[in-house]
């Protein structure tokens, strides 16, 4: 594919840039199959036109070294108006460097700081770019960490429902791989007691459990009213998912491993789940995230935004089937740490773009990520 570099008047990328940041979490997280101590964010500002756009992933710091080595010069010298043909040319440079997994998440990176780019040479909200169907995007508390003690979970509950007005909570069972399942019934019915009978109840599972073994679960959590069983098996067993879902009385979710578009159209074509998660800083960023929502909305499902939900708070507004978008703790905190312009979930809905500052309305406090930069 050949660069569009435009007329006189039309601005071209000049430069990308990245930098890598490890946060160690407040406590020990964990969910049903792994465990962690830090947290990687990897930033991606691009450069053109005078104008400077902001992008990232969470996920391991060689995604750095993919923007600066494979990705860079692809996207240099091309018209910053062109977003989603510079995403096209960096899947299609990658290609033999194998897509999926942290290489996508540096397309996604560099995707969402091209985004960025254009609506800030254009002055503009992205909402305003990306053209709106809501503006209020709903989001639901995500954290409930298998390594948390009944005191920790009650406080984060607490703090989403009453503190923050927060109507949906999710909380992480399928611990050690499936073998507490005591445990897990345990917590869940903590959770409902802690957040009371008005409010709704999701459990992410992490691919943690065997197929019957999700349907035998899943008649403890239809009792405590949990409506939302992300990922009781992996997301790669489309067939297993299929059947806990035509067996069991909550919805069925999966997607946040979708590295590509036709992941997401196998997912849908098994009829495995009855809400499309998507995450746009693995999935190819923002520009391949709608692509994944309109798949969704033809197949007569909901979209739900994996995590990071301050790069999915103005997309999320321009789609006419948004479910909500993931309120999760590990990466607010480090959103909130790191950016100026965040948003305010109180009373569950954040509000993308009200105040009219270009782009996605984020600005990165250099000074205060210096302090936990590594690359």
């Amino acid at each position: 594919m050949t660069p569009r570099t435009g007329g006189a008047d039309e601005p071209l990328v000049d430069r990308v840039g990245t930098a890598v940041y490890t946060v160690p979490t407040d406590a020990p997280e964990g969910d049903g199959t792994l465990a962690w101590d830090s947290t990687t964010m990897v930033v991606v500002q691009v450069g053109g036109g005078g104008a400077t756009g902001l992008g990232y992933t969470y996920g391991a710091a060689a995604t750095a070294q993919v923007v600066e080595r494979q990705l860079a010069d692809v996207v240099t010298g091309r018209c910053a108006w062109d977003v989603p043909a510079a995403n096209e040319a960096m899947s299609r440079a990658v290609r033999n460097a194998g897509r999926p997994g942290l290489i996508a998440g540096a397309v996604s990176a560099v995707d969402i700081a091209l985004w960025d780019l254009k609506a800030h040479l254009l002055g503009l909200p992205l909402t305003r770019l990306l053209g709106t169907s809501r503006t209020d995007v709903p989001v639901y508390g995500s954290g409930g960490f298998t390594t948390y003690d009944e005191h920790q979970l009650d406080r984060q509950l607490w703090g989403w429902v009453e503190e923050l007005g927060i109507p949906r909570v999710k909380i992480k069972i399928g611990e050690s791989w499936g073998r507490a399942e005591q445990r897990d019934r345990e917590r869940v019915a903590q959770a409902r007691r802690s957040i009371g009978d008005t409010r709704d109840l999701y459990v992410d599972a992490n691919g943690g459990y065997t197929r019957k073994q999700a349907i035998r679960m899943a008649r403890h959590l239809d009792e405590h009213g949990v409506t939302w069983f992300e990922e009781p098996v992996s997301s790669d067993d489309l067939a297993g998912l299929a059947q806990i879902r035509a067996g069991v009385a909550p919805e069925v979710t999966a997607g946040e491993y979708g590295y590509t578009l036709p992941y997401f159209g196998h997912m849908l074509g098994a009829g495995a789940v009855d809400c499309l998660q998507a995450d746009a800083t693995r999935c190819g960023g923002i520009t391949v995230w709608l692509r994944a929502a309109a798949l969704a909305e033809a197949a007569g499902l909901e979209l739900s935004g994996h995590c990071a939900p301050h790069a999915h708070a103005h997309a999320a507004a321009a789609i006419p089937n948004l479910r909500h978008l993931e309120w999760f703790y590990d990466h607010t905190r480090i959103e909130d740490l790191f950016f100026d312009g965040t948003l305010d979930p109180h009373g569950g809905n954040i509000r993308p773009g009200a105040d009219g500052a270009p782009g996605h309305g984020l600005t990165l406090r250099a000074e205060q990520a210096e302090k936990y930069r590594t690359g």
